[in-house]
């Protein structure tokens, strides 16, 4: 495998995962980081003292608090900002970042203001010149599991062949296994879509409302997530895949799950401002669940679970009432577009 210099830009637990990872593999990696303490953390520790502390990085990664520097002369740039950042951190970084290297986005998320994906994003701020480097990283992946080379398989998606066969290359290793596909908005979707499906199960779990109701909740949360992505241009089989079915089952269920989490701390009475205040790493599902509902609104797809927990999140519904809202629903068949 040739060895690349990588960017990774961000380095929260998913961007210390993949660095590290990236590391193993040869390659020699430059992650940014907002804070300070991290930078040095990582250059003299070998550790991120925020986030996956207790994993010791790679002697091939080093730390910088410059973005320009860190992307600059870089052959491989993962975008593992925060969904909500990523529009400002590429306008910041835009002008430095070389041509012809595969920008690939590990965010997760969509944007409230503008309802874009990630890639619309990039491609709205980065000049055409990068537009065919562009592809996104998505599927089941705990970021800690990663770090310590649990057997992973994500997807990685992209419009050009060669580029998306170049991540695939970079990336995979005996422990992270990387699939190709072209469809950038299944996965996209996929991943996005399904934290707010997680916060539903972890609610239910929270309720202690039995395995019956969770996988009924992941089982309709899949058609929802399908009926939308195929409404916006995806394809049907992507919600079978590992961007699909296999995020969402992981997030719905892994103890590791901050989307998860955040449902098990509403039905324990606390509120979204309340859970947010102290939580240090980012849940994508509570912003995701604004876009989602306005996206369904203007496709004209019937999404009642993303309805209900952006209800419950930024509208003071009560798990209880969202409930008896779901069970309340008129009959009808099983899959309908």
């Amino acid at each position: 495998m040739e060895a690349l210099r990588t960017a990774v830009l961000g380095a929260g637990s998913w961007g210390t995962a993949l660095a590290t990872l990236l590391a193993r593999n040869g390659h020699q990696v430059t992650m940014w980081a907002m804070e300070e303490d991290v930078v040095q953390g990582i250059n003299q520790e070998h550790r991120n003292p925020l986030f996956l502390n207790e994993v010791e990085l790679p002697d091939r990664i080093r730390a910088t608090s410059s973005m320009a520097e860190a992307a600059a002369t870089a052959e491989l740039v993962l975008v593992v900002v925060p969904a909500q950042f990523v529009r400002g951190r590429m306008i910041e970084v835009r002008d430095v970042l070389p041509r012809d290297v595969p920008i690939v986005i590990c965010s997760k998320g969509i944007e409230q203001q503008s309802l874009c994906t990630m890639h619309q994003v990039l491609t709205e701020e980065l000049p055409g010149k990068h537009h065919r480097g562009i592809c996104v990283l998505s599927g089941p992946s705990f970021a800690l599991e990663v770090a310590r080379n649990r057997p992973t398989n994500v997807t990685v998606a992209g419009v050009d062949d060669d580029v998306v066969g170049r991540v695939q290359t970079a990336m995979s290793a005996k422990h992270f296994r990387v699939y190709t596909s072209q469809d950038m908005i299944g996965v996209e979707l996929g991943g996005s879509l399904k934290n707010v499906v997680a916060i539903a199960a972890g609610a239910a779990d929270g309720l202690e409302l039995g395995s019956n109701t969770k996988a009924g909740l992941i089982t309709r949360g899949l058609a929802e997530i399908a009926r939308l992505a195929v409404a916006m241009g995806g394809q049907p089989q992507t919600m079978m895949g590992l961007s699909g079915v296999g995020d969402l089952i992981l997030t719905c269920t892994g103890g590791l799950s901050r989307n998860r989490m955040v449902g098990e701390k509403l039905a324990r009475g606390l509120t979204w401002p309340e859970i947010k205040a102290e939580m240090r790493m980012v849940a994508e599902g509570a912003a995701t669940s604004v876009s989602v509902v306005e996206l369904a609104q203007r496709h004209h797809v019937d999404m009642p679970i993303a309805r209900e927990v952006y209800e419950v999140l930024h509208q003071g519904k009560s798990i209880g009432a969202a409930m008896e809202t779901l069970l309340a629903r008129p009959l009808k068949p099983e899959w309908t577009f």
